[in-house]
């Protein structure tokens, strides 16, 4: 049988956190080594790592698959009333993007999922299913799945019954009945289930393996991880299990699997070559800016980096007085006249209007803003705009690290304010842009070396003394590694080398060193969109129930949105005061 002969279309990436093991980038070597023509992700309820994915995808030659593991509610995905025993608050179904028609269905399900239908975790119903189906294929999912729930439970007619629902929302031909062989006895039961099922309706079935770590190898370590997750030990009986079975494998190793049934195999081919959507990570969607009537955002612009220009003249014409100002003011006015040029040709405009105003409110309110940091404090229009408060020309800021003609993404302006009213700031921008198009932006906190090694520690059922231990043995950098200090810390590498137990405990921790541990808000960074983000990227709710974006800040950027760093300082009114004390005893404006 061809290497080019099975896809990978059933995949737990590091973003089903603390569940899935696999990196996006080893995942997507792996299908590469395996000359495997593409390769799906398929995270649990989320989208966390579809722009990563896509771009390693696209880097290596191999077609991306954006898909989700999703939970389906029983009944409506509003209803919380606790399972009875014996069901439960939802199951599992993979669903597989065709074209643009089924990402954008698949960003509203997903979003859905978390801001009306959280129940234990982010569920759809079928009522939501059948006004998002289009564009989309499915399939029955693992044990986890309703069909496969209500074999096991003897319920062949509802299973069936089950399944035909299923291919009705979604269309003749986009649902698929998945096999599944890893080992668990409950399969076999199902699969025959299966089988009967798609004689008597026809249904196909497609092979899958549902990966959630990249190698056998990988299998004690993944235990562990799930230990971290469900707060349980490898000793604990109880604990949740899968078997050596459940890694990526290659396409020879799942021809054996489906010898038996070869159509299973021959479909993932048939789904792959149906997925063929191009996400495309290029051009910008920014807000529109209101402008007065009868002006246009080109000229609006000028007319207000103008003014403050105007303004900006009497401080330095004070400083040329003294003695103080480096450079004549027919330098500042060509500076201003250059960077309006360059603005207005990338296009911008509307951006530096839009930061102009959030800002402006900011001062007319007295909320404290910082003075600028970053590239920006090299824009003499961010100077004479006030967006920043650092002349550029006297501190010898260049605007090209700034902006660019071979700057692909937006401009980078950080800004800061007083934590306490940071929020009145982003208030204003919802109230200006609309409450669906502004939301704040996901983060992930990944597991370092120290941290690691004590959540492994855990897992592994190892004394808390011990691990506190060789965990305090690793350097407190911040780009500390487990690898690294097993290079420079001798008594580590000593008691690497002479105690079995620790040994397991630093291999573990090095093998799941890196991977996410948890998402939540960016400290900083706010994304507006000029349409609802739902349209550009998926949403999730934090315990704290606010809304923030499924993609962080760098995915945000890379689908063109507008993404800003809103930070709160706790220091930043002693930070002003102090600015202020050199202005007034030196005489030097910073």
């Amino acid at each position: 049988m061809s290497s080019r002969s099975f896809v990978h279309l059933h995949n737990h990436s590091q973003f089903s956190l603390l569940d899935g093991a696999q990196r996006i980038e080893e995942m997507v070597d792996q299908a590469v080594a395996f000359k495997m023509p593409a390769v799906a992700i398929t995270d649990h309820g989320n989208l966390f790592g579809a722009i990563r994915f896509v771009e390693k995808c696209k880097e290596r030659g191999i077609k991306p698959i954006l898909g989700c593991e999703i939970y389906v509610a029983p009944g409506s995905r509003q209803d919380r009333t606790p399972p009875r025993d014996g069901e439960k608050a939802y199951h599992h179904m993979i669903l597989l993007v065709q074209n643009r028609k089924g990402y954008e269905n698949l960003l509203k399900l997903v979003t859905q999922a978390y801001l009306d239908g959280f129940y234990y975790k982010p569920r759809v119903d079928k009522e939501l299913l059948a006004a998002h189906a289009e564009g989309l294929i499915a399939t029955s999912a693992c044990l986890g799945g309703e069909v496969a729930t209500r074999l096991m439970k003897g319920d062949e007619e509802g299973a069936e019954r089950a399944a035909v629902e299923a291919r009705d929302i979604f269309g003749e031909g986009n649902y698929f009945l998945e096999v599944q062989d890893q080992g668990i006895p409950e399969e076999v039961r199902v699969n025959r289930g299966l089988e009967a099922i798609a004689r008597r309706t026809g249904l196909p079935r497609v092979g899958t393996n549902d990966c959630h770590f990249l190698q056998r190898e990988d299998h004690f370590s993944h235990q562990v991880l799930v230990c971290i997750q469900t707060g349980k030990t490898v000793n604990d009986p109880e604990r949740l299990k899968y078997t050596q079975e459940h890694y990526f494998k290659s396409p020879d190793e799942m021809a054996k699997v489906f010898a038996h049934l070869p159509e299973a195999v021959e479909n993932t081919l048939r789904i792959a070559e149906r997925c063929d959507f191009d996400l495309g990570l290029s051009g910008n969607h920014l807000p529109r800016f209101a402008v007065p009537e009868g002006q246009d955002v080109d000229g609006y612009f000028e007319k207000v980096a103008r003014e403050g220009f105007d303004r900006r003249r009497t401080e330095w014409e004070r400083l040329l007085s003294l003695g103080q100002l480096r450079h004549p003011l027919e330098d500042y006015a060509a500076r201003l006249d250059s960077e309006i040029r360059m603005v207005k040709e990338m296009g911008f405009p509307g951006y530096f209007l839009i930061v102009w105003d959030f800002i402006r409110f900011a001062r007319e309110r007295g909320i404290p803003v910082g003075p600028g940091r970053g590239s920006a404090a090299g824009s003499l229009v961010a100077y004479c705009l006030r967006i920043t408060d650092i002349d550029p020309l006297q501190y010898g800021l260049l605007f090209e690290r700034f902006l660019n003609p071979e700057r692909v993404s937006l401009p980078d302006i950080d800004i800061d304010f007083c934590m306490r009213r940071r929020g009145e700031v982003i208030d204003y921008v919802r109230h200006k842009y609309g409450q669906e198009n502004v939301a704040q932006i996901i983060t992930f906190g990944t597991m370092a070396a120290r941290a690691v090694i004590r959540d492994a520690g855990r897992g592994l059922d190892i004394p808390y003394g011990d691990v506190d231990r060789i965990a305090k043995l690793v350097p407190p950098e911040l780009d500390a590694t487990v690898d690294k200090a097993l290079a420079s810390v001798p008594q580590l590498k000593s008691a690497y080398e002479g105690d079995e137990a620790i040994r397991r405990l630093l291999d573990v921790a090095r093998r799941l060193e890196g991977l996410a541990r948890h998402a939540s808000t960016h400290a900083a960074g706010v994304v507006i969109s000029p349409r609802p983000i739902v349209e550009y990227a998926p949403l999730c709710v934090t315990k704290d129930q606010e809304v923030i974006t499924q993609y962080a800040k760098d995915e945000i950027e890379k689908i063109g949105l507008l993404k800003m760093d809103f930070l709160g300082l706790k220091t930043l009114t002693l930070l002003q005061d102090c600015l202020g004390l050199v202005e007034r005893e030196h005489g030097v404006q910073v």
